[in-house]
């Protein structure tokens, strides 16, 4: 069991996350977040700005890769040829903790694994954090629920 003094920092102007333990960065990771800018609003497909927790962690031994359809995995394993925005690998659901951003977890705003791995590193998601399938594996596997997750613009 990690500690909970890890937290999780994402910077939407440098489409960064930084995995912290006490203030200590451990891991630098590279993200994609919303092409559509930041902003909480229903149906926007914007990245939420804010404070959050991991709500639930999904995908426990699932293989690299696998395609998720309403956090249940289909036993496909999707490729960049598919220009759908997959969910792969593992699923970090995230519960908004402000007001402005608690609509969050009905939002289904995740940090999640892409088909799309080419795009990691600029704004091209529909509103989740997108990251790289190996790079999500191993943040899942160094994260709990519970973990205080932080969206700056």
């Amino acid at each position: 069991m990690q500690s909970r003094a890890r937290t999780i920092h994402v910077s939407i102007a440098n489409q960064t996350m930084e995995l912290r333990e006490g203030g200590k960065v451990l891991r630098t990771f590279p993200v994609s977040t919303s092409l559509f800018g930041i902003g909480s609003e229903p149906g926007s497909f914007k990245t939420p700005p804010g404070r959050f927790e991991i709500a639930e962690k999904i995908g426990h031994d699932a293989p690299a890769g696998m395609v998720f359809k309403s956090r249940v995995p289909t036993g496909e394993i999707g490729g960049e040829e598919n220009p759908d925005d997959l969910v792969q690998s593992r699923i970090l659901w995230l519960h908004g903790l402000d007001e402005e951003n608690a609509n969050t977890r009905e939002r289904y705003i995740y940090i999640h694994g892409t088909n799309h791995e080419d795009d990691i590193g600029t704004a091209a998601s529909h509103g989740c954090v997108r990251m790289r399938n190996a790079d999500v594996i191993e943040l899942f596997d160094a994260v709990e629920q519970g973990t205080q997750v932080f969206i700056q613009p």
